[in-house]
Protein backbone atom coordinates (compact mmCIF):
# COMPACT_ATOMS: atom_id res chain seq x y z
CA UNK A 1 0.00 0.00 0.00
CA UNK A 2 2.81 1.92 0.92
CA UNK A 3 4.92 1.26 -2.16
CA UNK A 4 1.75 2.32 -4.42
CA UNK A 5 1.51 6.07 -2.89
CA UNK A 6 5.10 6.70 -3.53
CA UNK A 7 4.97 5.50 -6.87
CA UNK A 8 1.68 8.10 -7.24
CA UNK A 9 3.44 10.44 -5.52
CA UNK A 10 6.67 10.26 -7.54
CA UNK A 11 4.72 10.31 -10.77
CA UNK A 12 2.73 13.90 -9.65
CA UNK A 13 6.01 14.98 -8.81
CA UNK A 14 7.73 14.01 -12.63
CA UNK A 15 4.30 15.73 -14.31
CA UNK A 16 4.42 18.39 -11.69
CA UNK A 17 8.09 18.97 -12.57
CA UNK A 18 7.44 18.17 -16.45
CA UNK A 19 4.68 21.29 -16.72
CA UNK A 20 6.82 23.15 -14.59
CA UNK A 21 10.19 23.21 -16.98
CA UNK A 22 8.02 23.46 -20.07
CA UNK A 23 6.17 27.08 -18.59
CA UNK A 24 9.53 28.18 -17.67
CA UNK A 25 11.59 27.43 -20.62
CA UNK A 26 9.05 28.04 -23.61
CA UNK A 27 9.68 31.35 -25.30
CA UNK A 28 6.18 32.51 -25.15
CA UNK A 29 5.61 36.44 -24.42
CA UNK A 30 2.01 36.81 -23.61
CA UNK A 31 1.85 40.43 -25.16
CA UNK A 32 2.46 39.66 -28.49
CA UNK A 33 -0.91 37.15 -28.50
CA UNK A 34 -2.83 40.84 -26.80
CA UNK A 35 -1.09 42.64 -30.04
CA UNK A 36 -2.26 40.27 -32.06
CA UNK A 37 -6.07 40.63 -32.01
CA UNK A 38 -5.95 43.20 -34.73
CA UNK A 39 -4.37 41.05 -37.30
CA UNK A 40 -6.86 38.33 -36.18
CA UNK A 41 -10.02 39.99 -36.49
CA UNK A 42 -8.50 42.01 -40.09
CA UNK A 43 -7.66 37.84 -41.23
CA UNK A 44 -11.45 36.92 -39.74
CA UNK A 45 -12.87 40.09 -42.00
CA UNK A 46 -11.37 39.09 -45.05
CA UNK A 47 -12.70 35.57 -45.01
CA UNK A 48 -16.55 37.03 -44.71
CA UNK A 49 -18.61 36.61 -46.45
CA UNK A 50 -17.94 33.02 -48.01
CA UNK A 51 -17.81 33.03 -51.62
CA UNK A 52 -20.17 30.70 -52.92
CA UNK A 53 -18.96 30.59 -56.23
CA UNK A 54 -16.57 27.45 -55.55
CA UNK A 55 -19.17 24.84 -54.23
CA UNK A 56 -18.25 22.87 -57.38
CA UNK A 57 -14.69 22.80 -55.91
CA UNK A 58 -16.33 22.38 -52.62
CA UNK A 59 -18.38 19.43 -52.91
CA UNK A 60 -16.06 17.75 -55.45
CA UNK A 61 -12.96 18.38 -52.71
CA UNK A 62 -15.43 17.21 -50.19
CA UNK A 63 -16.85 13.75 -52.01
CA UNK A 64 -12.60 12.81 -52.10
CA UNK A 65 -11.86 13.47 -49.11
CA UNK A 66 -14.92 11.20 -47.53
CA UNK A 67 -13.25 8.25 -50.39
CA UNK A 68 -10.14 8.95 -48.78
CA UNK A 69 -11.35 8.05 -45.39
CA UNK A 70 -13.93 5.42 -46.29
CA UNK A 71 -11.22 3.11 -48.64
CA UNK A 72 -8.53 3.81 -46.01
CA UNK A 73 -10.48 2.60 -43.36
CA UNK A 74 -11.47 -0.31 -45.19
CA UNK A 75 -7.49 -1.18 -46.17
CA UNK A 76 -6.77 -0.54 -42.20
CA UNK A 77 -9.47 -3.51 -41.82
CA UNK A 78 -8.36 -5.98 -43.99
CA UNK A 79 -4.50 -5.17 -42.76
CA UNK A 80 -5.31 -5.25 -39.13
CA UNK A 81 -7.40 -8.48 -38.66
CA UNK A 82 -4.65 -10.76 -39.27
CA UNK A 83 -1.84 -8.33 -37.83
CA UNK A 84 -4.18 -8.18 -34.61
CA UNK A 85 -4.16 -12.00 -34.28
CA UNK A 86 -0.31 -12.15 -34.63
CA UNK A 87 -0.27 -9.55 -32.36
CA UNK A 88 -2.52 -10.90 -29.59
CA UNK A 89 -1.18 -12.73 -26.29
CA UNK A 90 -4.26 -14.98 -26.37
CA UNK A 91 -3.99 -16.21 -30.05
CA UNK A 92 -0.35 -16.67 -31.18
CA UNK A 93 2.97 -17.28 -29.21
CA UNK A 94 5.66 -14.70 -28.18
CA UNK A 95 8.09 -15.30 -31.44
CA UNK A 96 4.98 -13.65 -33.28
CA UNK A 97 3.08 -11.58 -31.08
CA UNK A 98 6.18 -9.25 -29.81
CA UNK A 99 8.11 -8.13 -33.13
CA UNK A 100 4.51 -7.67 -34.48
CA UNK A 101 3.58 -5.49 -30.97
CA UNK A 102 7.58 -3.44 -31.90
CA UNK A 103 6.49 -2.87 -36.32
CA UNK A 104 2.58 -1.39 -34.77
CA UNK A 105 4.53 0.32 -32.39
CA UNK A 106 7.27 2.21 -35.19
CA UNK A 107 4.29 2.59 -37.75
CA UNK A 108 2.03 5.00 -34.97
CA UNK A 109 5.53 6.32 -34.67
CA UNK A 110 5.75 7.58 -37.96
CA UNK A 111 3.76 11.05 -38.73
CA UNK A 112 0.73 10.46 -41.29
CA UNK A 113 1.98 13.87 -43.22
CA UNK A 114 5.23 12.01 -43.75
CA UNK A 115 3.86 9.16 -45.00
CA UNK A 116 2.06 11.40 -47.35
CA UNK A 117 4.50 12.94 -48.77
CA UNK A 118 6.47 9.72 -49.27
CA UNK A 119 3.47 8.27 -51.06
CA UNK A 120 3.59 11.27 -53.46
CA UNK A 121 6.63 11.14 -53.95
CA UNK A 122 6.00 7.59 -55.37
CA UNK A 123 2.61 7.57 -56.77
CA UNK A 124 2.02 11.31 -57.38
CA UNK A 125 -0.54 13.54 -56.76
CA UNK A 126 -4.25 12.65 -56.18
CA UNK A 127 -6.56 10.92 -53.86
CA UNK A 128 -3.68 6.97 -54.24
CA UNK A 129 -0.79 8.76 -51.71
CA UNK A 130 -3.78 9.71 -49.40
CA UNK A 131 -5.55 6.45 -49.36
CA UNK A 132 -2.48 4.81 -48.62
CA UNK A 133 -0.97 6.29 -45.79
CA UNK A 134 -4.34 6.68 -43.91
CA UNK A 135 -4.85 2.89 -44.55
CA UNK A 136 -0.97 2.89 -43.43
CA UNK A 137 -1.05 4.85 -40.38
CA UNK A 138 -4.39 3.49 -39.26
CA UNK A 139 -3.20 0.26 -39.77
CA UNK A 140 -0.85 0.64 -36.79
CA UNK A 141 -3.50 1.86 -34.14
CA UNK A 142 -6.20 -0.88 -35.24
CA UNK A 143 -4.29 -3.90 -35.30
CA UNK A 144 -3.53 -2.60 -32.22
CA UNK A 145 -6.93 -2.24 -30.65
CA UNK A 146 -7.85 -5.26 -31.93
CA UNK A 147 -5.25 -7.22 -30.50
CA UNK A 148 -5.93 -5.71 -26.94
CA UNK A 149 -9.55 -6.74 -27.71
CA UNK A 150 -9.01 -10.34 -27.95
CA UNK A 151 -6.43 -9.88 -24.45
CA UNK A 152 -9.55 -8.44 -23.13
CA UNK A 153 -12.00 -11.64 -23.17
CA UNK A 154 -12.59 -13.34 -20.27
CA UNK A 155 -10.93 -16.74 -20.65
CA UNK A 156 -13.51 -19.01 -18.90
CA UNK A 157 -15.48 -19.43 -22.43
CA UNK A 158 -11.94 -20.04 -24.01
CA UNK A 159 -10.75 -22.82 -20.78
CA UNK A 160 -13.97 -24.04 -21.99
CA UNK A 161 -13.39 -24.71 -25.24
CA UNK A 162 -9.85 -25.92 -24.81
CA UNK A 163 -11.06 -28.34 -22.69
CA UNK A 164 -13.36 -29.98 -25.35
CA UNK A 165 -10.38 -30.36 -27.88
CA UNK A 166 -11.45 -27.27 -29.78
CA UNK A 167 -9.01 -25.91 -32.07
CA UNK A 168 -7.92 -22.30 -33.00
CA UNK A 169 -10.64 -20.90 -35.46
CA UNK A 170 -13.80 -22.46 -33.22
CA UNK A 171 -12.08 -20.84 -30.10
CA UNK A 172 -12.05 -17.25 -32.08
CA UNK A 173 -15.49 -17.80 -33.69
CA UNK A 174 -17.37 -18.75 -30.47
CA UNK A 175 -15.44 -17.22 -27.81
CA UNK A 176 -13.58 -14.39 -28.49
CA UNK A 177 -15.82 -12.53 -31.54
CA UNK A 178 -18.70 -12.56 -29.19
CA UNK A 179 -17.18 -10.66 -26.71
CA UNK A 180 -14.98 -8.38 -28.79
CA UNK A 181 -17.30 -7.65 -31.54
CA UNK A 182 -18.59 -4.55 -29.84
CA UNK A 183 -15.02 -3.44 -29.09
CA UNK A 184 -14.30 -3.79 -32.12
CA UNK A 185 -16.95 -1.97 -33.91
CA UNK A 186 -16.19 1.09 -31.34
CA UNK A 187 -12.34 0.81 -32.25
CA UNK A 188 -13.70 0.72 -36.06
CA UNK A 189 -15.98 3.68 -36.25
CA UNK A 190 -13.68 5.92 -33.74
CA UNK A 191 -10.82 4.88 -36.11
CA UNK A 192 -12.50 5.90 -39.66
CA UNK A 193 -14.01 9.64 -37.67
CA UNK A 194 -10.38 10.32 -36.98
CA UNK A 195 -9.59 9.29 -40.50
CA UNK A 196 -11.89 11.50 -41.49
CA UNK A 197 -10.38 14.78 -39.67
CA UNK A 198 -6.37 13.28 -40.64
CA UNK A 199 -7.83 13.00 -44.97
CA UNK A 200 -8.53 16.96 -44.77
CA UNK A 201 -5.27 17.92 -44.00
CA UNK A 202 -3.70 15.81 -46.71
CA UNK A 203 -4.51 17.79 -49.52
CA UNK A 204 -1.85 20.21 -47.76
CA UNK A 205 1.02 18.13 -49.86
CA UNK A 206 -1.18 17.43 -52.60
CA UNK A 207 -2.58 13.81 -51.64
CA UNK A 208 -6.16 15.07 -52.67
CA UNK A 209 -9.62 15.54 -50.94
CA UNK A 210 -10.83 19.47 -49.71
CA UNK A 211 -7.50 20.50 -47.88
CA UNK A 212 -5.62 20.98 -51.06
CA UNK A 213 -8.71 23.32 -52.41
CA UNK A 214 -8.11 25.37 -48.91
CA UNK A 215 -4.45 25.38 -49.51
CA UNK A 216 -4.86 26.65 -52.51
CA UNK A 217 -7.27 29.76 -51.38
CA UNK A 218 -4.88 30.48 -48.56
CA UNK A 219 -2.05 30.54 -50.18
CA UNK A 220 -3.26 32.66 -53.31
CA UNK A 221 -5.01 35.05 -50.58
CA UNK A 222 -8.87 33.97 -51.56
CA UNK A 223 -10.01 34.28 -48.03
CA UNK A 224 -13.77 34.40 -48.58
CA UNK A 225 -13.35 31.27 -50.94
CA UNK A 226 -11.44 29.63 -48.29
CA UNK A 227 -14.04 30.69 -45.76
CA UNK A 228 -16.55 28.28 -47.81
CA UNK A 229 -14.42 25.33 -47.96
CA UNK A 230 -13.89 25.25 -44.12
CA UNK A 231 -17.63 25.67 -43.54
CA UNK A 232 -17.93 22.41 -45.83
CA UNK A 233 -15.17 20.98 -43.84
CA UNK A 234 -17.55 21.51 -40.24
CA UNK A 235 -20.65 20.11 -41.91
CA UNK A 236 -18.82 17.23 -43.02
CA UNK A 237 -17.39 16.82 -39.63
CA UNK A 238 -20.22 17.48 -38.00
CA UNK A 239 -22.53 14.81 -39.91
CA UNK A 240 -19.52 12.15 -39.26
CA UNK A 241 -20.26 12.74 -35.80
CA UNK A 242 -23.75 12.74 -35.23
CA UNK A 243 -23.39 9.61 -37.79
CA UNK A 244 -20.81 7.70 -35.33
CA UNK A 245 -22.87 8.68 -32.50
CA UNK A 246 -25.96 6.58 -34.05
CA UNK A 247 -23.49 3.72 -35.19
CA UNK A 248 -21.89 3.39 -31.33
CA UNK A 249 -25.05 3.50 -30.12
CA UNK A 250 -26.33 0.46 -31.81
CA UNK A 251 -23.02 -1.76 -31.10
CA UNK A 252 -23.02 -0.65 -27.30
Amino acid sequence: MRSRGSGSFLAALLVGGAVLWSLITTDVEMTRLASAGTRIADFLGRMFPPDPSVMDDIIKGSAETLRIAIIGTLGAVFLSVPLGLLASETMAPPVFFRPIRTVLAIIRAIPLILVAMLMVGAVGLGPLPGIIAVAFHATGMLAKFYAEAIDGVSRAPLAALESAGAGTLARLRYAIWPQMAPVIARDTIFRFELNLRESLVLGIVGAGGIGFYIQTYVRSFQYDKAASATLAVIVMVVAIEAFNVVLRRRFS
